[in-house]
C-alpha cells in the first residue's frame, strides 16, 4: 500500500505543474502581443496617364487665282502640327482637277506647274510626308516650294482658251501617330481608312 502522503504530494505536484503551465501561457500570450516586428513600407509610386493627341491644321491666305502667262501665282498652303502633339507622320496630298497639261517645247515641264517644298518625301504620286517630333511649340511646314505656282511666259492665249473647265488644286493634310506604326506607307493606309 502506498502512503497517502506520497499520493497527495504527487497530486499537488501535478496541480502546481498545471498552474505554472497556465501562467507561462498567459505570459507568453501577453508578451507575444508586444513583440516589435521589423517592417518596411516604401512610399507608393503614383502613375498618371494622360491621353496623347495630335492636332494639325492647314491654312492659306488666298484661295482664288488667275492664270496669266509669265506671272507666278502666290499660293501658300501651310500645314501646322500644333504644340504638344505626339510624334507623327505628317502627310500632304495634292489632287489636280482640270489642271493644264501644256508642256514647254521639247520638254516635259508643264507650263503651269508647282513643286513640293523642301523637307517633304514623296510616298506616291501626289502624296508627300515628313516625320514630326513632339514639341511644345507649333511647327509649320510650307507645302509648295517658294509658296508659288509658276506660269510659263510661253503659255499662249490659244492654250489658255483651251482650258474649258476651272483648274483646281486641292491640298489636304493628314497627321498620323508614329508610335506603333512602323512605316510611312502603313501610316498613310491608316490615314486613308479614317
Amino acid at each position: 500500500e502506498v502512503p497517502m502522503k506520497n499520493k497527495t504530494n504527487h497530486t499537488v505536484s501535478i496541480k502546481i505543474a498545471a498552474l505554472i503551465a497556465a501562467i507561462v501561457l498567459v505570459i507568453g500570450c501577453t508578451a507575444g502581443g508586444t513583440v516589435a516586428w521589423l517592417v518596411s513600407k516604401p512610399t507608393a509610386i503614383v502613375n498618371t496617364f494622360t491621353i496623347g493627341d495630335i492636332n494639325a491644321e492647314l491654312t492659306e491666305t488666298k484661295k482664288a487665282f488667275n492664270i496669266v502667262p509669265g506671272v507666278n501665282i502666290d499660293k501658300d498652303p501651310v500645314a501646322t502640327v500644333k504644340a504638344n502633339s505626339e510624334d507623327c507622320y505628317l502627310f500632304v496630298q495634292l489632287a489636280e482637277e482640270n489642271w493644264p497639261t501644256f508642256t514647254e517645247a521639247g520638254s516635259t515641264t508643264r507650263k503651269v506647274r508647282y513643286e513640293i517644298a523642301d523637307g517633304w518625301t514623296k510616298l506616291e504620286d501626289g502624296v508627300y510626308y515628313c516625320v514630326v517630333t513632339k514639341s511644345d511649340a507649333d511647327q509649320p511646314f510650307h507645302v509648295l516650294k517658294n509658296d508659288k505656282v509658276t506660269v510659263s511666259s510661253t503659255l499662249t492665249k490659244k492654250e489658255a482658251n483651251a482650258i474649258t473647265s476651272t483648274p483646281k488644286l486641292t491640298v489636304a493634310v493628314y497627321a498620323v501617330q508614329k508610335a506603333g506604326i512602323d512605316t510611312p506607307a502603313e501610316a498613310w493606309k491608316t490615314a486613308k481608312a479614317n
